[in-house]
């Protein structure tokens, strides 16, 4: 488990990245995700600095929001969920998008792998990318 001793998810996750304002990127990283972290997101590979190239990016956009779980499961290492993710951009326009996520935990309870899928709900043709833009 995780230096809290508990496994993290995704809301815990999403909500210290993007959503605590004054919490530092690389702390919020280290809650979360493995040093060997990668993630795939609509087929494109990311490696952790890749990764966190792309939440630095996001954090000037985001002025807040929230994220809905739906569905979540875990099993060992093994862990999915579906859930809404909903960011009001400083520009004040709304994206909402759902993502279907299947992950792995490192032995601490932090994500090693993300394999993501998602599906603009609201927003703009130019939010299409939001979840993997740099």
């Amino acid at each position: 488990m995780n230096r809290t001793g508990v496994r993290t998810d995704i809301r815990a996750a999403l909500t210290d990245l993007l959503l605590t304002p004054g919490l530092a990127l690389d702390e919020a990283a280290d809650r979360h995700f493995a040093p060997d972290y990668r993630q795939r997101t609509d087929g494109s590979w990311a490696d952790r600095t890749e990764f966190l190239a792309h939440i630095a990016h996001l954090r000037t956009l985001v002025a807040g929001g929230s994220v809905q779980v739906h569905d979540e499961l875990a099993d060992g290492d093994r862990y999915a969920d579906r859930h809404t993710m909903e960011v009001v951009k400083t520009d004040g326009s709304t994206v909402r998008m759902e993502v279907y996520l299947f992950a792995e935990f490192a032995p601490d309870g932090r994500f090693r792998r993300i394999e993501e899928t998602t599906l603009l709900l609201e927003g703009s043709d130019a939010d299409r990318d939001l979840g993997s833009a740099r």
